[in-house]
């Protein structure tokens, strides 16, 4: 694998390489320039090696994805998805990942990786030519900051990742733990603790019995037949009123 790449500070202070992304959306090719995407804006970027890969798919998408309330709570705008693969491909992977939080770039011709100075040959994977993994942060198209990987061989994830990018946002910030909560259409009891996180800026997943689940599940996983169910952390809270008595702590 060749890998000769730029530094942060070679990055720091630059504007973004001005492309255009060949997009589609529904039947339609639709052109997005980079300044659609960056100009009179705060935008947190992450690039990858390519989409449906192990890390990329089982941990650095999914959590700028949860994370995203957190982000925009903090004036980001937007947070963009971008690899050296083609708009079919990354579509697929959205939809696969269901990752409606995050705007997915396909840069297929390289030509944004290349201008950042991130594009690298993993040839030895049968890959190509693909984008070194980084993150970065851009304001109004300027650059203010880069989380760029360790040049190490294979493909190290130590910097790039959504909590050290909301930890530079707010070095106050604490490392927000994954929640999931079991509902069901119509329950108010759901809507109370949905609400309660909501107010807060917490992502959550919601398993909705009857789509996601059944109360076969429920009850396995909880030892409970009644809704909602709300788990922060790997730790079992309990309903609304437990998740409401939790947070009054």
């Amino acid at each position: 694998m060749s890998v000769n790449i730029k530094t942060e500070q070679e990055l720091v202070g630059q504007n973004v390489p001005s492309v255009v992304f060949h997009t589609r959306q529904g039947d339609a090719w639709v052109d997005v320039s980079t300044d659609e995407l960056f100009k009179g804006k705060t935008v947190a970027v992450f690039s990858l090696p390519g989409a449906f890969t192990p890390t990329c798919s089982s941990t650095h998408l999914p959590r700028y994805n949860e994370l995203q309330p957190a982000f925009k709570k903090l004036g980001v705008d937007d947070i963009l998805c971008v690899s050296v693969n083609d708009t079919f491909v990354m579509n697929a992977w959205k939809d696969d990942q269901k990752a409606d939080k995050i705007t997915f770039i396909p840069d297929g011709n390289g030509e944004f990786t290349a201008g950042m100075g991130q594009l690298v040959e993993k040839e030895d994977l049968g890959f190509g030519k693909r984008s070194w993994r980084y993150s970065m942060l851009v304001k109004d198209g300027v650059v203010e900051k880069m989380f760029i990987e360790p040049n190490e061989p294979g493909d190290p994830f130590k910097v790039s990742d959504a909590d050290t990018m909301l930890k530079y946002l707010d070095p106050s910030a604490k490392v927000q733990e994954s929640v999931a909560l079991f509902t069901k259409p119509g329950c108010p009891y759901c809507a109370k603790a949905k609400q309660l996180l909501i107010d807060r800026g917490i992502a959550y997943e919601e398993i909705i019995l009857g789509k996601d689940a059944t109360t076969v599940s429920l009850r396995a996983v909880t030892g409970r037949t009644s809704v909602p169910q709300v788990y922060i952390g790997g730790k079992h809270i309990g309903g609304s009123d437990d998740l409401e008595a939790y947070f009054a702590k």
